[in-house]
Parts: C-alpha cells; sequence; structure tokens
C-alpha cells in the first residue's frame, strides 16, 4: 500500500518544514500546498500555525483557502489543526478582529495574568486526557509531555469537544479537541518527541483505516 498523502497547508503562518519532515518519519507522504485542487485530492489535511490569529485569517482568505478547508472538513476528510491551526477553527479570538473559520462554536481567549505566571505558556507540560477513547491518545502514556508555545487557547461553546487539557499555573485550559474527522492541539506534535510522533502515527493509522474500511465514503459533517 502506498504511503499516504497528506496535504499540510501553506499560508505563510507555520513551520511547515518540522511538520513535514515528522510526517514522512511516520510513514505518511507529506505534501506542502496552498493550491485547493491539491489539498482536495489529499487523503488526509493537516493545518499547522505559529503566530497571531488576524494574520491568519487574513492569509488564508487571501489565498481562497477558507471555503477549501470547509469543504474537506464537511466531506469528512480527516483533518488535524496544530497550535494556531485550532484556534482558527473556532469563531473569533480576543487576539484580534479578523472572524474565524467557524466550524465550532466558540472563542480564543488570553491567559489571565496571574503573579508569577509566565505569558506565553512555553515549554514541557503534562496532559490530562479527557477523551481517553480518542484516537490521537493510543499507545500514550496515562498524562503524557508535550511542548506548548501560546498565549491564548480555545474555549469551545460546547465542552464535550475537549480532549485534553493543560494546567498553566492555576488555570487549566484546552489542550486538545477531537470531533468525528476533526482533531486540533494546542501544542505542537513535532516539537513533542516520542510522543508526538506517537501521535502523528496514530493520525496516519486513523486515516489508513478509514480509506481502507470506508472505501473513501463521504461523510456529512454537522456544522456546529
Amino acid at each position: 500500500m502506498s504511503a499516504l498523502a497528506i496535504a499540510i497547508i501553506d499560508y505563510d503562518m507555520g513551520n511547515l518544514h518540522s511538520v513535514s519532515k515528522a510526517l514522512d518519519v511516520v510513514g505518511a507522504r507529506p505534501l506542502v500546498s496552498d493550491r485547493p485542487s491539491e489539498i482536495v485530492a489529499a487523503d488526509a489535511v493537516v493545518l499547522p500555525g505559529v503566530g497571531a490569529f488576524d494574520p491568519a485569517m487574513t492569509h488564508l482568505r487571501e489565498r481562497e483557502l477558507v471555503p477549501v478547508l470547509h469543504q474537506v472538513i464537511q466531506q469528512g476528510m480527516p483533518f488535524l489543526g496544530i497550535c494556531l491551526g485550532l484556534q482558527v477553527l473556532f469563531e473569533c479570538s480576543e487576539e484580534g478582529t479578523e472572524p474565524g473559520l467557524g466550524i465550532f462554536a466558540g472563542k480564543v481567549q488570553r491567559f489571565q495574568s496571574a503573579p508569577g505566571l509566565t505569558i506565553p505558556h512555553m515549554g514541557w507540560n503534562q496532559l490530562t486526557l479527557t477523551q481517553s477513547a480518542c484516537a490521537l491518545w493510543q499507545n500514550l502514556p496515562p498524562a503524557p509531555w508535550v511542548y506548548f508555545v501560546h498565549s491564548y487557547f480555545v474555549v469551545p461553546a460546547d465542552p464535550r469537544l475537549v480532549a485534553a487539557t493543560v494546567t498553566h499555573g492555576q488555570q487549566t485550559v484546552t489542550a486538545a479537541i477531537a470531533h468525528k474527522n476533526v482533531f486540533a492541539c494546542q501544542f505542537h506534535p513535532e516539537k513533542s518527541g516520542k510522543i508526538g510522533l506517537q501521535l502523528l502515527r496514530n493520525f496516519v493509522t486513523l486515516v489508513t483505516h478509514q480509506y481502507r474500511y470506508s472505501d473513501k465514503e463521504l461523510r456529512h459533517y454537522p456544522r456546529q
């Protein structure tokens, strides 16, 4: 069986090389692209992101990628958002004024300042897995250590979306979400060593099983 093609969205807002290299290591065929035709033809999509919310949405709109992202998600294609690629799935952010993709209801908030609290939240921290059966968590330890760099976090309107949380200071916030074919994490799996590679390997396995057993049958994705 040939390696699955995973499109990595290029919109000038992420460390594409690191994500591409990590996916290659776990057996996928990464394709960095901003071409809608290549993205919709892939087996799965990864939306990475580093930086600010408003420039990210501006770049996605300028490259006419917003309808493409809605299309692949609504059609059931496996999707993984990373860091800023998680945040833009929601409606809006305290960081700016641009509307997000609105795939999910909810907003992005900034960590509240507190004595001794470092913002951004940067470095290694442990996850609390709130969706223990989530495909991304298979073969991981119960409280895995992963790498974060962020000042903002998502607050879903539906708390059932939350697949993992993390505590920074006294604040416990969303670290990952999962719903049907959509997965997204605030941390960086491509910077999280063996744990991150296992998570990406789990994503590739999920894609493999979906396409092997469902024969690429499209599933309608319910908008929130």
